[in-house]
């Protein structure tokens, strides 16, 4: 079972963990790769938030935009994307320098490295047919992890030493055995909190499952936030300035800001604030009126149900950005290792299948 499992999947757990290796480090790696866009010289003071948006939709007159991302770093540029999530193929995006409202660039959102990383990760650059691989392969890693755990156990005391240690001095053979038996032991425990928390983007009842067991009951659905002024009400001058500042002084903490337009003419602006403290601690949300900039409701992460809370920290833990940087470079060494397995597993079967020849 684990020989077929793993000749099956080997090449989508490749795939994937080499991928997954890479966005490890994407929030540090992306600045200095594409410093181009994502970087700006600081000024005083940075023009309101309405400003920098209208100069941004000048670029695409035609198309709604669906978020803004404000970085705590000063350095930083302002992004911000257009389209909705359900045409993604179609989301275009814009850098702006937040100090003097000059364009830094503009493109196809899923042409971004990261993103096309990002996909091929989750979906193979196939859509629902790569999640459904993807999910499946994930399932039968799982399997795989536990099976090679059972064939790895020592049948005495005495084998014990020889499978926690690799021989490097070892012929090739046994070495190539070791690389994989070893490290797979000593990875397992990661690997199978990484493969488990995956099945939560392939498969809707595994998301589901984390409220039923944390809450009783399933996920509550988005209630879409109102205005308080009516549609025909009048609009003031900086808006979404008036709003970010607001949530500032709720969230006083240090922190990078997405800001999501209203749906329709009546519903409310949505801000998420991360805190950049707290390494692994999920965002806090904040609504206003799209009209006026008003205060409507805010939610703090200490508001957040049981369930709720597990499920916004399954990102970080997936990644390994939970405990900062110490956990990252965790995630970073599993998932190689990860990637190893199947190269290595398969170098042991062609070395069984020529014995046998």
């Amino acid at each position: 079972m684990h020989l077929w499992l793993g000749l099956g999947a080997g090449l989508v757990v490749l795939v994937v963990a080499l991928t997954g290796s890479i966005m490890v480090f994407q929030d540090e790696l992306e600045p200095v790769l594409f410093s181009k866009t994502l970087k700006v010289e600081p000024g005083r003071e940075k023009l309101p938030l309405d400003s920098l948006l209208k100069l941004a939709k000048q670029e695409f007159p035609k198309k709604k935009i669906n978020q803004a991302k404000i970085f705590y770093d000063k350095s930083r540029s302002l992004i911000v994307t257009f389209g909705k999530k359900e045409e993604d193929a179609d989301m275009k995006m814009v850098f702006i320098d937040p100090y003097t409202g000059r364009v830094l660039g503009k493109g196809d959102y899923n042409h971004q490295f990261f993103l096309v990383v990002k996909n091929l990760h989750r979906y193979l650059l196939a859509g629902e047919t790569g999640k459904i691989i993807t999910g499946l392969s994930c399932c039968i890693f799982i399997v795989l992890l536990i099976s090679g755990m059972v064939l790895w156990w020592p049948v005495n005391k005495n084998a014990i030493k020889q499978r926690l240690r690799i021989k490097w001095k070892a012929s090739a053979k046994r070495l190539n055995w070791d690389l994989h038996a070893v490290t797979g032991f000593y990875s397992s425990f990661f690997l199978l909190i990484i493969s488990c928390t995956g099945l939560v983007w392939s498969y809707q009842w595994a998301n589901n499952l984390i409220f039923q067991l944390a809450d009783g009951k399933g996920p509550e659905k988005k209630k879409k936030v109102m205005n308080y002024t009516a549609v025909s009400g009048g609009r003031i001058k900086n808006v979404y300035e008036t709003a970010l500042l607001t949530t500032d002084s709720l969230y006083a903490f240090h922190g990078n800001t997405t800001i999501t337009p209203p749906a329709g003419d009546s519903t409310a602006i949505a801000i998420v604030k991360d805190n950049i403290t707290v390494a692994g601690e999920p965002p806090y949300l904040a609504w206003f009126d799209s009209k006026t900039g008003r205060y409507i409701n805010h939610i703090p992460f200490t508001q957040y149900t049981t369930g709720l809370k597990i499920r916004k920290m399954i990102l970080p833990i997936h990644t390994g950005s939970i405990y900062g940087w110490p956990t990252k470079l965790l995630a970073l060494a599993v998932s190689l290792f990860a990637a190893a397995l199947p190269v290595t597993g398969c170098i042991l079967w062609l070395g069984k299948k020529r014995k046998k020849v």
